[in-house]
């Protein structure tokens, strides 16, 4: 038995805060929590103080449902560029990661979501695929190439569900769509999470969609109507739906500040943070291609070439949770929507998002700024 203990923590964990926390994993997974010095000797003791100062701040690891790469590598561009870009998000806390895909042929999706199943079977960090598109609105194409976005015949939506052998995590899809609804259907049948999003659809036919089994909405706000006092759009109907989860950006580049907050204020317990990154993050400003569409960096911010749309973001998840407790978001609340809400959204609550007895000993410690400083998967310290 290998154990680790790592104590005198503020412990950050399902919504709670426990000062003087400490945690002891073994073998993987959490084994027992506590407070004070109650723990008993383990093969590697851990001080969170004096490895993160004073104020440290223990929580479960980050989970990551939407990204599309980083430290100059895209994930639709194979298992090589998957796993150099997991390396720098797993190195700001993210410890397990849904690998999102942009919009490409069907030809083209089935393979890549055949490779990404096949590397779930060898990398446990890798929890499966996002499939953001092709099934969006040419309206609000955002950073997807216009002329591979269809409407979603149920054939293909089958193929590439078949694709993945019960990888697919999510697929965004714009429920307005000719067949849209039904796809949702067929997507939530096969045990993926159909997410709403890329679209012009307004309120009663995002309720619809939510009816139909979408329990997601991909990157709130962005790509889809606003809010209106007479037609209050995706954002309101899902707020309001205790069924659907809400994606936030909080990079201050797609959501103003009070945006932030009042995303968490709408749909408390229901807000999943997500990084929304391409192959910038973590590198220089230039040029990249996201999927077929090529894109300049500027300051961090990434733009479409052809329409000056923004086009994912540079951010990390831990940079993600910084932005959103300087918006006024409890801490508590901000690392749930890290961690214990997207692990619940893709129905890995049993196993993942929380340091309870019995789930999987992923953790970041972070010092009072909230800048990570260790990171453990499976229990073993890997930053």
């Amino acid at each position: 038995m290998t154990a680790t203990v790592i104590h005198s923590a503020r412990l950050v964990s399902g919504g709670r805060e426990t000062a003087e926390g400490w945690v002891r994993f073994e073998n993987g997974i959490v084994a027992a929590t506590g407070v004070g010095s109650t723990w008993d000797d383990a093969d590697s003791i851990v001080d969170a103080t004096e490895v993160a100062g004073p104020g440290a701040v223990l929580t479960p690891g980050f989970i990551d449902i939407h990204g599309h790469g980083g430290a100059g590598a895209s994930y639709d561009d194979g298992i090589e560029a998957i796993r150099t870009a997991r390396n720098l998000h797993r190195a700001h806390g993210t410890t397990r990661a849904v690998i999102s895909l942009v919009t490409a042929s069907i030809d083209d999706l089935a393979r890549r979501v055949g490779e990404i199943a096949e590397l779930t079977e060898s990398d446990a960090e890798i929890l499966g695929s996002h499939l953001e598109g092709p099934f969006l609105d040419p309206g609000h194409q955002g950073a997807h190439e216009p002329t591979l976005l269809r409407a979603p015949v149920g054939a293909d939506v089958q193929r590439l569900l078949d694709a993945g052998r019960g990888t697919v995590r999510q697929v965004t899809i714009a429920p307005e769509l000719p067949g849209g609804i039904e796809a949702i259907r067929l997507i939530v049948a096969a045990g993926s999470v159909a997410a709403v999003g890329h679209t012009d659809a307004d309120a009663e036919t995002a309720a619809a969609a939510f009816d139909a089994g979408a329990t997601l909405l991909t990157h709130a706000f962005n790509a889809m109507r606003g809010i209106h006092h007479r037609a209050p759009g995706p954002v309101l109907a899902a707020a309001a739906d205790p069924r659907v989860v809400l994606e936030a950006i909080a990079d201050n580049v797609h959501l103003d500040p009070h945006v932030i907050k009042l995303v968490f204020d709408a749909a408390p317990d229901r807000v999943a943070l997500v990084t929304d990154a391409m192959a910038a993050a973590g590198s220089a400003d230039g040029h990249y291609d996201l999927g077929a569409v090529k894109v300049t960096v500027t300051n961090g911010i990434a733009r479409t070439d052809a329409t000056g749309s923004i086009a994912g973001s540079t951010l990390t998840l831990d940079v993600a949770l910084r932005r959103a407790v300087e918006a006024g978001v409890p801490l508590s609340a901000a690392v749930r929507a890290v961690t214990a809400t997207p692990a619940s959204v893709i129905g890995e609550a049993a196993r993942l998002g929380r340091l309870d007895e019995g789930l999987v000993a992923d953790a970041v410690l972070l010092n009072a700024g909230l800048q990570v400083r260790r990171v453990w998967v499976d229990g073993r310290s890997v930053q």
